[in-house]
């Protein structure tokens, strides 16, 4: 039996006109979501994500503002300009593009961002919310990750999860958001000396390893959610994600593609996040 394919672009437009209705009655409220970009250099995927980030904007109808700056651009300098974006009224989240320049410290920019417009989820206070359980804003990969299980109709509740990687922006905060839905979690990496005998286990997989169809069928238990966050450059120019996508056809139950499976969802999590952020800032409820 093949897979079902979990299509983040239709689930990510479905879900975008969504924030769009929802935006239009926040205007009725004199409030315009502001989110702020900053990108520090000239990394050429970097140029493509802030693209991305801006043109959503503008098809949210919310507020944005792109900071292009030098590669030469001081952390003081980086950081005065997020202390004057965290005192401006009009903008609701802030979003600081990585990777940095060498001579930028991440920690030291990220802890300088506002918790209430950490749109990324990335700021100390808002990961320890998340693992408590406290109401925050998600990290946008994993928030969307669960969204996209969540709307196979598969109730995550009492499923064996499995999340292979843990890194601080998808394994750790994803494998959260598993456990708050109440699945069982496993977290495999790279140290991990039975790695298949553990996802064979999986109902739910959720792939983030940034190595190209490293993750075959023999990995996968019969009729799995496979979440596959990866996204590789073959030498061919193609892109790839962690999962091996033809092979896993045959024995997952459902699995995302790639491109068009989690990627489309980060951006419009980030426009979520936005919304969200722009509703608390004017006090207005949920």
């Amino acid at each position: 039996m093949t897979a079902q394919r979990i299509e983040g672009k239709k689930i990510s437009d479905t879900i975008r006109l969504e924030i769009q209705q929802q935006t239009e009655k926040l205007k009725g409220q004199a409030v315009i979501p502001g989110l702020a970009v900053v990108l520090v250099g000239e990394d050429p995927a970097s140029k493509v994500y802030v693209g991305s980030k801006e043109k959503a904007c503008q098809q949210m109808g919310f507020y944005s503002e792109v900071h292009r700056l030098p590669e030469t651009t001081s952390q003081e300098e980086l950081l005065e300009l997020i202390a004057q974006l965290n005192g401006q009224d009009t903008i609701h989240g802030i979003l600081v593009q990585l990777p940095l320049p060498a001579h930028i410290e991440e920690k030291a920019v990220i802890d300088a961002i506002s918790v209430d417009k950490d749109v990324d989820g990335f700021h100390p206070v808002s990961t320890g919310n998340l693992v408590i359980g406290d109401d925050s804003l998600l990290p946008c990969t994993p928030a969307g990750s669960i969204e996209l299980i969540k709307r196979t109709g598969i109730d995550i509740a009492g499923k064996h999860a499995v999340v292979i990687g843990r890194s601080n922006i998808v394994g750790k905060p994803v494998s959260m958001l598993l456990l708050r839905e109440n699945a069982t979690v496993t977290i495999c990496h790279s140290k991990t000396s039975n790695m298949k005998e553990i996802t064979k286990q999986a109902d739910i997989l959720v792939v983030a390893i940034g190595k190209a169809k490293a993750i075959d069928s023999s990995y996968i238990k019969p009729g799995a959610v496979v979440i596959d966050v990866g996204i590789n450059r073959l030498p061919d120019g193609k892109l790839a994600g962690d999962v091996d996508f033809e092979d896993a056809l045959e024995t997952a139950g459902y699995i995302t593609p790639v491109p068009g499976g989690v990627g489309p969802m980060t951006i419009t999590m980030l426009m979520m996040n936005t919304l969200k952020a722009a509703k608390r800032l004017n006090g207005i409820k949920e």
